[in-house]
């Protein structure tokens, strides 16, 4: 490509997996190529793929920049995670570190260059009384202490209401599953808990399976795939680092098959495999086809100008979205109370 024949997000993930095809550029091509990554919170992950590489001057200052400030981010994850390990740390309980933060603390290649948000935990749901109470004891407070939205958090969601404390303004998600309880997916946290791996004072992370097993389920059973590519390259990171390691796949099937996601993590497989090239088990991709054009559709949804295409494929992804999150009915007075409250 001389300048802007892919028209949409392909030219990023093109670009991830076969980082010489940036020098072939022209400048409107590297336009393209870094709103795309900035709308999908790529840039930091594109500067690390490039390195080494000749870039124009403008896009390597850009680069540097994102390579930066995903460096700070790092630092302040892996500093939250401390904090929440003392403040949680009399509990005894194993603190499991999930996405990001996860990848961080692990160093694994998934967090060169990975935007990290909320600090994100695990803890067995029959801890969540104390865990809360030692959080709000320790400087955390609720987010939106709203009657309404805590209820349904409590009664109906994989996490507490979210947290944030109130000296260091950084938000905490304690969750006790990964997926809404009213899912139809129910995967089995016990079993994510029990095969939890330790990184040493008390930190925690999901075994390598069960980490691919919830990006897979973060990306496609528990959203609108927005933030799609981010999460699908997690899913390449994750398969490339892991990939290899003896008896992986056979774990990665029986745990697919464990927690009710063997067609989510096929489907992954398969689109991870077109946009980035990745090496996967042929087996466990073979699951039915049926759709994948869709969420191609979905996933690479941006023109030349990082701005969002494809508005009827968003929107049916986004009911899908709730249809998936509860049933018909609980969904529509859901809707309709949110609808009141404004």
């Amino acid at each position: 490509m001389g300048g802007t024949a892919m028209i949409d997000a392909r030219l990023l993930t093109k670009t991830l997996s076969q980082p010489s095809y940036a020098t072939r550029l022209d400048a409107r091509g590297w336009t393209s190529l870094l709103t795309i990554a900035h709308a999908e919170r790529l840039t930091a992950s594109l500067a690390w793929r490039l390195e080494g590489l000749k870039v124009p001057p403008k896009a390597a200052a850009i680069l540097a920049e994102a390579k930066a400030s995903a460096e700070v981010g790092r630092t302040h994850a892996l500093w939250e995670a401390e904090m929440a390990r003392r403040a949680l740390g009399p509990l005894g309980l194993p603190l499991i570190l999930l996405k990001g933060t996860a990848f961080a603390a692990a160093g694994l290649d998934a967090a060169r260059g990975r935007l990290i948000g909320d600090l994100d935990i695990l803890v067995p749901r029959d801890w969540l009384n104390e865990v809360e109470a030692a959080l709000l004891g320790a400087g955390w407070e609720w987010v939106k202490p709203d009657p309404y939205d805590d209820a349904y958090y409590r009664t109906h969601m994989h996490e507490l209401p979210p947290l944030i404390h109130a000296a260091r303004d950084r938000m905490i998600d304690v969750h006790h599953t990964i997926l809404p309880l009213t899912a139809r997916v129910k995967p089995d946290a016990a079993a994510l808990i029990a095969g939890a791996v330790p990184l040493g004072d008390g930190l925690f992370t999901l075994s390598p399976p069960d980490m691919m097993i919830h990006a897979v389920a973060h990306l496609f059973a528990d959203g609108d795939l927005n933030g799609g590519l981010r999460n699908l390259w997690d899913i390449d990171r994750l398969i490339r680092e892991h990939g290899a390691v003896p008896n992986y796949w056979p774990q990665l099937i029986e745990r697919a098959r464990l927690h009710g996601l063997v067609p989510h993590v096929s489907r992954a497989l398969r689109l991870s495999q077109h946009l980035f090239e990745t090496p996967v088990d042929a087996f466990l991709a073979y699951e039915a086809r049926k759709g994948d054009i869709f969420y191609m559709g979905r996933l690479l949804a941006r023109n030349g100008w990082g701005q969002e295409t494809r508005k009827i494929v968003r929107l049916a992804f986004y009911i899908r979205s709730h249809w998936l999150r509860m049933p018909p009915l609980m969904l529509a007075q859901h809707l309709w109370v949110k609808w009141r409250r404004g």
